[in-house]
């Protein structure tokens, strides 16, 4: 069932044996660090769920052929609008649960990102997580459940899934992406992610050039610093991921001088702001000129 993805085997394990004895949740909480095959889990194991055959592994029925190609009525994924679930969509899966299911004798759900469903989202959610139709499946991902509300997390069944190892991620990259190179820092930094291997080789300059700010903040002028960081301010749709790849650097850079390790508390406080709609460039300005200052103490 899930032959071609790799990582988290007793979780697969659990999933498949759970089809076997037809005895599946209504409701699955997956969390874990974003990019680690969370979603394409979720994928497979819904459509097995609504297989008309499950016992068949190269099934072709009606349910499993419509699934590939995203037309099974029983089933429904809902992705971030905005960056964020809302209400509307919530009220919508909603109506579609009243419906009996047509190809299988279930329907499933796949909310992707969760825990960017608004607080009004999840009230509404709750409901349905309450009292499920006997044929429901939802499956919940999300990369931080501590940011959903204690009362879905409760009526879930919470899976964790771990970051994927090193090797296993360069067996990967190698197998799928062979004419492609990918560096053994951008691995690294990927903290088990394949998701974040990706999104950082897609800008391995950019993110370069996020290494050598973070190695200039020591010896340079508060003026080379802002110019050195001129990119930022033009990345305002890439700023979660370069503070995270911040964050990063920091623990790095610490284990040879430990005042990088406070540029992290500078870094959350930074994500905070722009989650509050905060000006954008202010605080770029002040996330670099609070860094660059952690520097400066000792020379004045």
């Amino acid at each position: 069932m899930f032959e071609n993805i790799i990582g988290n085997d007793k979780n697969k394990s659990i999933l498949e044996k759970s089809i076997e004895i037809k005895k599946t949740s209504h409701s699955y909480l997956f969390w874990g660090t974003e990019g680690i095959g969370k979603k394409l889990i979720a994928l497979e194991f819904a459509k097995k769920m609504l297989c008309l055959e499950p016992e068949n592994k190269n099934c072709k029925c009606k349910s499993c052929i419509e699934f590939d190609s995203r037309n099974n009525p029983d089933f429904i994924i809902i992705e971030p609008e905005d960056e964020k679930i809302k209400i509307d969509q919530i009220r919508n899966l909603q109506r579609k649960v009243a419906e009996k299911p047509i190809n299988s004798n279930k329907k499933v759900y796949i909310i992707n990102d969760s825990d960017k469903m608004t607080p009004e989202a999840q009230n509404c959610l709750l409901k349905t997580l309450e009292e499920p139709p006997e044929y429901l499946t939802i499956i919940l991902i999300c990369s931080n459940e501590y940011s959903m509300l204690s009362t879905i997390i409760s009526r879930c069944t919470r899976m964790h899934f771990d970051n994927l190892e090193t090797e296993q991620i360069e067996k990967f990259l190698e197998k799928k992406y062979p004419d492609t190179k990918f560096s053994k820092k951008i691995i690294e930094l990927s903290q088990g992610s394949i998701g974040k291997v990706l999104k950082l080789n897609q800008k391995s300059q950019l993110y370069e050039n996020i290494e050598n700010l973070f190695e200039s903040f020591k010896t340079k002028d508060l003026i080379d610093i802002i110019t050195i960081a001129e990119e930022i301010y033009n990345e305002k749709e890439e700023i979660n991921s370069l503070l995270e790849y911040m964050n990063i650097l920091a623990l790095r850079f610490s284990k040879k001088d430990l005042r990088y390790i406070n540029s992290i508390d500078i870094i959350e406080n930074t994500k905070k702001r722009l989650s509050a709609n905060s000006n954008y460039d202010m605080c770029i300005d002040n996330l670099l000129f609070n860094i660059w200052y952690l520097f400066q103490k000792e020379r004045m």
